[in-house]
């Protein structure tokens, strides 16, 4: 089928986000086109808006509008004996969701995965080991997906924290090996977090 120049772009665009294929693109174009002008401004400069003022806290890698994440600010109520490792923003906001946990968190950014040619300098492993780790904490969770490269990346940062001399654990995985945090319902993650177990 040929497009026109204006359509085939914007299926285009729409082809840079994941799992959007030809026929989904060509179905959200067809949404827009079915928009009025007013909304899809709105839409664009949302998109606009978020490129340009969201980016990562500068203590734990989280999205933030600010230079310090709500989380990570020191007017915060929160537990700072406690730190979450988590692989990304997106895990962040489903613990948020349960409101079980009230500790920090430290967001990597990714996984440790050599097939894919990520090393642990390629994520926020340095800042966690030296920065992060301080008198104050006591304990860290360890909450990345049971992947092989979320096991990977485990074994490296809990290596890291032994000299350390502060408790280690990890989340209570009664869920399918290659389950991702961020499609678990709020029960099953609050459930995990109560049952955490212990490595050091």
């Amino acid at each position: 089928m040929i497009y026109p120049n204006e359509f085939k772009d914007l299926m285009d665009a729409f082809k840079n986000l994941p799992g959007i294929g030809d026929k989904s693109a060509e179905r959200y174009v067809y949404a827009i086109d079915s928009l009025d002008e007013e909304t899809v401004k709105k839409f664009a400069d949302s998109l606009l808006d978020f490129k340009k003022n969201i980016k990562k806290c500068s203590i734990c890698g989280h999205l933030t509008n600010q230079d310090v994440c709500p989380i990570c600010s020191l007017n915060s109520n929160r537990d700072n004996s406690t730190i979450c490792v988590v692989e990304d923003s997106k895990s962040v906001f489903m613990f948020e969701k349960t409101g079980k946990y009230n500790g920090l968190y430290h967001v990597l950014g990714g996984l440790i995965s050599p097939i894919d040619e990520v090393n642990p300098e390629d994520i926020n492993i340095s800042t966690l080991i030296n920065d992060r780790i301080n008198e104050d904490v006591k304990e860290v969770i360890i909450a990345l997906n049971p992947s092989v490269e979320g096991e990977m990346t485990s074994l490296y940062i809990q290596k890291l924290l032994e000299p350390k001399n502060i408790k280690v654990s990890r989340l209570s995985y009664g869920l399918p090996v290659g389950a991702d945090i961020e499609y678990l319902d709020p029960l099953t993650i609050i459930r995990a977090i109560d049952d955490r177990k212990f490595l050091s």
